[in-house]
């Protein structure tokens, strides 16, 4: 995942966030410097740390307050500069000015969200929904201000190279989509919904953040966990520990429905009670309890629709994405959800007819379906779980998996560093550098679960690459897997090395940025082409080269046995149909919130999800969606509002560009100097269409994504 971070509400991206209007009687200011109150704040200058990294070592929660309130001063006073400039509107001076502000904020702006991601505490989250309108209205100075848009109107695009003429286009149609042409009452009325919108996005995450950390399940008998290591039930015995119950078992929670015990766990009981805490740990009527909140935002966002003109939430906001239309990305998922489901019902019945076999005297139910299929795939691909993860040690995955396969396609290599500070003692840094040897980029990994993390993984920045400002990118990797006792080996599954493996092409994406403005930079694109990237570099894990290469017992250090690689690429499409079920119903389910046209539609949470599951034909009792809604925080709270389909869209472009490399040598430098000029290196300075188009040689087609899934042969 792209972590579609609140930053953005100062950036060019800032109109989806929040609109409101600026008052005509608001003039030019000076803008101000900092004085010496603030001379000790670190957010005031440059960091002096190589390419701008974060200093973490001076940073301190008291630093956020007084950075934020003289960068958004700072910054309001740049934008009336601009706006209410006397000369004539030129690029230089209005464009380029606008890539150029708001420095003293962004720098604080982009290390408070992701630190209120990865690392919060009650101080942060305070902060957090303090400021979140306040950043909302702040950005409305900018999108809604009449004089800043009529100049950029009047600015040609003769004499403007391409990416210039790009940035035109962009600004422009990203002031017209926020609303820039409405009326000064709708404006207004705008202005008071985005602010609510800020606000209440803020308190959803903070409330889930609780909700996960409260709704794991405390177990006082080891033997209810018996299927788990000793490594396993030695970190839950220190989980709980740590959460003030010396002598239980914690199993925390993860962000998605399923949870990745279950497919170890014998006791149905304890299966049953770790399936159930997941699925109601924001449900519960207690201060953690997110349905409200979900109501008021599905009201808030139809109403800033319709006042745009739109009539739905998802008409407004795909406007300027790759699908264009609700319809159309709708459309796509139909195709697949049909065989999907399809496929899904078979599975069931395999399970089934093991469970009948076995004389378990019971219906299959979510919580058994990971541990049955677990028994399943091994029946019929003769592949044991616990058999190959002692060949994934997440380092080795890292070093000699993720990184070997960058260094053989792209040509890059990678120095661990341990000079620079970090936010958290788990996290690790590398510097990257380019075929040529020269550096490139700064790169963070911080791989374990805590409390004070949201949950999932995702890719962000701390620095963006720009020539305009002569910056490089800075880039982290977040995850939330299970830190394993002290002294013992981090042993992951071969979904949890996929991860990997996906967050990082996030990351390359950001790495291999070559833009003038920020604003159109690396991963700042289109939802759903951001993860066309992050999905297309997933299918290196199972490269033979690569995967021989990391793929070692952390024992013995010897290479995974042929045996078993054959066996993880033949079940490589078992379970296909649950998995894409729970995305692509997690997807409709998404649209569909944001395609209520009529505010009597959004009836109470659960009644709403329950009733658009079985409209699109997902009846299937055993397979929830991915996310239930009450802690679907992609898009209540993660930015992926009406953009959750985007994992298919892009994976549409994924499965297609891979079927291309393979019929064209496979990994070889030649196609990754391929894949870094026309689809990694443009950020979203061309058309996306296009750029796929001059890649591969031809529009997508589903049938390689439906191939691979095992859908069609």
């Amino acid at each position: 995942m792209k972590k579609i971070s609140s930053v953005l509400l100062i950036s060019a991206l800032a109109f989806n966030q929040s609109c409101t209007t600026m008052k005509s009687t608001e003039t030019q200011k000076e803008v101000p410097t900092p004085d010496a109150s603030l001379s000790q704040n670190p957010f005031m200058k440059k960091s002096k740390l190589q390419y701008e990294a974060p200093e973490f070592d001076k940073i301190k929660d008291e630093h956020f307050k007084p950075a934020f309130d003289f960068g958004l001063k700072q910054h309001d006073a740049e934008i009336l500069k601009i706006a209410n400039n006397p000369e004539a509107p030129t690029f230089e001076n209005t464009l380029v000015a606008l890539e150029k502000s708001g420095e003293i904020l962004k720098r604080a702006v982009i290390v408070f969200f992701n630190l209120t991601s990865a690392n919060t505490n009650p101080t942060l989250q305070a902060l957090d929904e303090e400021y979140a309108p306040i950043f909302a209205a702040h950005s409305d100075k900018m999108y809604l201000n009449e004089n800043l848009y009529k100049r950029i109107k009047a600015i040609s695009e003769k004499g403007l190279d391409s990416e210039s003429k790009k940035l035109l286009q962009y600004y422009k149609q990203n002031f017209e989509i926020a609303g820039a042409n409405l009326s000064a009452a709708d404006k207004e009325k705008l202005k008071q919904i985005n602010q609510e919108l800020a606000s209440l996005s803020t308190q959803y995450s903070n409330k889930l953040l609780e909700a996960r950390k409260q709704g794991g399940v405390f177990f006082t008998d080891a033997k209810e966990l018996d299927g788990l290591s000793a490594d396993e039930i030695a970190a839950a015995a220190s989980d709980a520990k740590n959460a003030g119950k010396p002598g239980q078992y914690l199993l925390a929670l993860q962000n998605t429905t399923q949870q990745p015990l279950l497919q170890n766990l014998k006791n149905r009981a304890t299966r049953e009670k770790l399936f159930k805490a997941s699925w109601t740990r924001a449900e519960k009527g207690d201060g953690n309890d997110t349905r409200e909140t979900i109501e008021k935002l599905a009201k808030l966002r139809l109403k800033k629709a319709q006042i745009l003109g739109k009539k739905s939430f998802a008409e407004w906001k795909l406007q300027d994405q790759m699908a264009k239309t609700p319809e159309a990305a709708t459309s796509l998922m139909n195709k697949i959800a049909t065989p999907a489901v399809e496929t899904a019902r078979r599975e069931a019945k395999d399970i089934q007819d093991l469970i009948d076999q076995q004389n378990g005297g019971f219906k299959v139910e979510p919580w058994d379906w990971n541990f049955y299929a677990e028994q399943v795939r091994k029946a019929k691909f003769d592949l044991d779980e616990s058999e190959i993860k002692p060949y994934f040690e997440i380092t080795t995955v890292l070093e000699k998996g993720v990184f070997f396969a960058a260094e053989k396609f792209y040509g890059l290599t990678f120095k661990k560093r341990t000079d620079l500070p970090v936010y958290h003692p788990d996290v690790v840094t590398y510097e990257v550098f380019d075929h040529d040897g020269k550096s490139i980029a700064i790169y963070y990994l911080d791989f374990y679960t805590r409390d004070s993390k949201n949950g999932g993984a995702w890719m962000s920045n701390f620095v963006e690459q720009s020539y305009l400002l002569g910056t490089k990118p800075v880039i982290v990797n977040c995850y939330n897997y299970q830190k394993p006792a002290p002294g013992k080996p981090s042993l992951i599954s071969f979904d949890d090395v996929s991860t990997i493996f996906h967050e990082f092409g996030h990351s390359i994406h950001g790495m291999f940025a070559s833009q003038k403005y920020p604003s159109l930079s690396g991963t700042n694109v289109p939802r759903d082409f951001v993860e066309f990237p992050s999905q297309i570099n997933e299918h290196w894990a199972l490269d033979p080269v690569v995967l021989k290469n990391y793929a070692l017992h952390y024992e013995t250090k010897q290479p995974i046995p042929q045996t078993l690689v054959d066996k993880i690429k033949k079940a490589s499409t078992f379970n296909q149909g649950y998995m894409t079920t729970e995305l692509v119903s997690a997807a409709e389910l998404d649209m569909d919130w944001h395609t209520v046209t009529n505010e009597s539609e959004l009836i109470p949470v659960l009644d709403f999800e329950k009733q658009s599951l079985a409209k699109h034909g997902f009846t299937l009792a055993t397979v929830p969606p991915r996310y239930h809604t009450p802690y679907f925080a992609h898009i209540w709270g993660g930015g992926y509002s009406a953009g959750y389909y985007a994992y298919l869209w892009s994976e549409t472009l994924d499965n297609d560009a891979w079927e291309w490399i393979k019929d064209n040598g496979g990994l070889t430098r030649e196609n990754g100097d391929r894949f870094r000029k026309y689809i990694l290196s443009v950020g979203n300075s061309v058309d996306l269409n296009q750029a796929f188009r001059d890649f591969t040689g031809h529009d997508p087609d589903i049938k390689p994504l439906l191939r691979n899934r095992g859908f069609i042969k």
